[in-house]
């Protein structure tokens, strides 16, 4: 199977685009819609393409994004189950606003998570971009599970993240999920967008 996914399934700008890959673009980008639209399947959905991605990042030397969607299936399964029962008194949870706290305490775990992450790929691993490597898992750690908590902001993490990932993955060939992220970057800006406005929708209630 695994010799499947890292077969070439055709080339793009010169390079080979795997199965897993193609895959992981396909539901990648069902699964981030779904996700705009609060719709609970993003989260199984969401696990079964980070697994496809583990094996694109992997086989591209990303070692901190293929060890990141390890991570990433565990938030997927705390992110399902909180949808659900995550509110007051175990009901769904709904969007709200980052609190200060919130933000000092996803600050602070950014700065260590980057920090750390850095020197582990710069001096364990033969990564060639170790800080872009770490500064976007980080990101992309913070906001999923900022999204797990339905946090309005979140989006913001993500956005910033896609802009560091869009140049990060052309420059390691991997054209296909460079273009998967321009997709995720304007489905981030509409996601902000509709979440903002579910979040006035609560705050009226």
């Amino acid at each position: 199977m695994i010799d499947w996914l890292t077969s070439a399934a055709f080339t793009a700008f010169g390079a080979p685009t795997t199965w897993a890959e193609l895959l992981g673009f396909a539901t990648g980008l069902v699964n981030v819609a779904l996700l705009v639209r609060q719709h609970i399947l993003n989260w199984p959905l969401g696990i079964l393409n980070v697994l496809l991605l583990m094996v694109v990042f992997w086989s591209a030397g990303l070692y901190a994004d293929a060890g990141l969607q390890i991570v990433y299936v565990v938030l997927g399964l705390y992110g399902w189950w909180a949808w659900l029962y995550g509110g007051e008194r175990r009901s769904r949870l709904v969007v709200r606003s980052t609190t200060p706290r919130e933000w000092l305490a996803l600050a602070a775990a950014g700065v260590v998570l980057t920090g750390g992450l850095w020197l582990f790929l710069d001096r364990l691993t033969e990564s060639t971009v170790p800080f872009a490597d770490a500064v976007t898992t980080a990101l992309s750690l913070l906001a999923t599970y900022g999204q797990t908590r339905k946090l309005v902001e979140s989006w913001w993490l993500w956005i910033a993240a896609d802009l560091i990932y869009i140049p990060l993955y052309g420059y390691k060939d991997l054209w296909l999920t460079a273009i998967l992220y321009v997709a995720f970057l304007v489905l981030c800006i509409l996601g902000l967008r509709s979440w903002r406005a579910a979040r006035r929708e609560v705050v009226a209630a």
